[in-house]
């Protein structure tokens, strides 16, 4: 199974329609076509179902796009990094986390490092500690950052000189707006909006008094951007980290922090025994220079 066959797969499942694909890749449908028989062929099953009017993914399609996403990212990441000179400090690298204001001292680094390294360019990922860790495994990312109660004990790591506030996001209209502060029993029968990671912090729900299992759980979120809308018309009260949304120019939402000392870490982490291009090494230098050594 060669690269370029994925990337032609990839094609065919981002347009769903052989045509279109073809004409992406600058090549004729005829060879398109061949190329995912071929590969059907060698692989044993069906990726796609054929009709009239456009292609749909097979469950095995469904799978080998994901797998061909992390395989074809993986081999573009490892062609920069030979590929980047070896005087000059010029390529890419790759970071991972979850939302947080902690991300400005990474952001600092890195337009240092741009000052001085024009041709080193990064590649920010967001999303929650499950699917970094996975990615950082997969040697898809170089660096992931992790907030509590994130398990990042097989990692080398930083502790990032900075911790998240745990508070609510809620419309500014709702009565606990008025508060300054908001106390556990003030949402044990509020319809809430929860982060995914946070449903499994002993912390929370020690604080909380109750496990989620007990409370109003309306939703939960990933992304943070997405739960404010939520929060904003009306679905509950999103528990959240403070200084990731701002609160809109109309003013409709507004965040109260919690009635606690709770106060989540944060840290930048990385495989053991990583092999780092000369960009991430550089970069990790930096991260010690600015932050001290691994805990």
């Amino acid at each position: 199974m060669e690269i370029r066959v994925l990337k032609y797969f990839l094609a065919i499942a981002r347009e769903l329609n052989i045509s279109k694909a073809a004409e992406a890749l600058h090549i004729t449908q005829p060879t398109l076509s061949r190329q995912l028989m071929d590969l059907e062929e060698e692989l044993g099953t069906k990726l796609v179902v054929r009709s009239s009017k456009k292609l749909s993914l097979t469950g095995d399609g469904m799978l080998l796009k994901r797998r061909a996403e992390d395989i074809v990212s993986l081999a573009d990441k490892t062609i920069s990094e030979f590929t980047s000179g070896n005087e000059m400090i010029n390529g890419d690298i790759y970071i991972g986390g979850g939302e947080s204001d902690a991300m400005r001292l990474i952001a600092r680094i890195a337009a240092e490092m741009r000052e001085e390294y024009p041709n080193v360019h990064f590649h920010i990922f967001s999303n929650d500690s499950d699917d970094i860790a996975d990615k950082l495994n997969k040697g898809l990312l170089d660096f992931g950052i992790f907030m509590e109660p994130a398990d990042i004990t097989k990692y080398e790591y930083l502790r990032l000189p900075a911790f998240d506030t745990l508070g609510v996001l809620m419309r500014s209209d709702c009565p606990l707006a008025a508060r300054d502060v908001i106390r556990p029993e003030d949402l044990h029968h509020l319809p809430l909006i929860v982060s995914r990671q946070m449903l499994h912090s002993r912390d929370v729900m020690k604080w909380l008094k109750k496990d989620f299992e007990q409370l109003n759980v309306a939703a939960t979120y990933n992304l943070l951007f997405n739960a404010a809308l939520m929060a904003d018309e009306g679905l509950g009260y999103v528990l959240c980290f403070d200084k990731i949304i701002r609160t809109n120019e109309k003013k409709t939402i507004c965040f109260r922090p919690l009635a606690s000392d709770i106060k989540m870490h944060i840290d930048i982490a990385w495989k053991k025994y990583q092999a780092f291009s000369k960009p991430a090494e550089l970069f990790l230098k930096r991260l010690h220079e600015n932050f001290g050594d691994t805990v």
